[in-house]
């Protein structure tokens, strides 16, 4: 009799967390953003027009507290060809640090668009509607101490009017977010 009310205990148990796991996922599906929620949003964001010519942009990167742990300004040129566009942008760090990434994206169909850079694992996922671009990728990074992760980068950006943008990005490692960077990038 002990047995059977271990194993009815033991059952409800599994009932019980597979019940939690549904909920969790039904509860996260449904709670995701997605780049059509902006559809309706104006000013329209179009790639090709924002990105062409030169750029300028400042921001923070913070670690998983919130606590901003650099700065950084940025000079990009934007151009594009028939089907291509390009990004070839300059980072200086308030630590000292320069970086540079040239970007080629590439058309798939409307309102959506491939990106390959040196230091960006695989291809980057671009859509965009309305005022909102969503941008997924893997991103290679040296820690300090010179260990290299690959971090996925969930980037947004807002186009705020037709020479401003707003960009929040969050950094995870293995699912968790480990960092968030926010930016704003102007045409000049």
């Amino acid at each position: 009799m002990a047995t059977l009310i271990s194993k009815l205990a033991d059952c409800r148990q599994r009932l019980f967390t597979g019940f939690v796991v549904v909920v969790a996922i039904t509860l996260t599906a449904c709670s995701s953003v997605s780049v059509d929620d902006y559809a309706d949003n104006t000013p329209v964001f179009d790639p090709q027009i924002f990105f062409n010519g030169d750029l300028v942009a400042e921001g923070i990167i913070q670690n998983r507290s919130g606590k901003v742990t650099r700065y950084f300004t940025a000079d990009i040129e934007a151009y594009w060809d028939d089907e291509y566009g390009y990004l070839d942008e300059v980072f200086w760090f308030s630590d000292g640090e320069e970086e540079y990434r040239l970007w080629e994206f590439e058309r798939i169909e409307d309102g959506v668009w491939e990106g390959r850079a040196g230091d960006v694992e695989g291809v980057a996922s671009l859509e965009y509607a309305g005022n909102a671009i969503e941008m997924d990728y893997r991103l290679r990074v040296t820690l300090d101490s010179g260990r290299e992760v690959t971090l996925r980068m969930e980037d947004w950006l807002y186009l705020v009017d037709d020479d401003i943008l707003i960009a929040e990005t969050t950094m995870r490692w293995f699912g968790f977010r480990v960092g968030n960077i926010i930016l704003t990038m102007r045409r000049i």
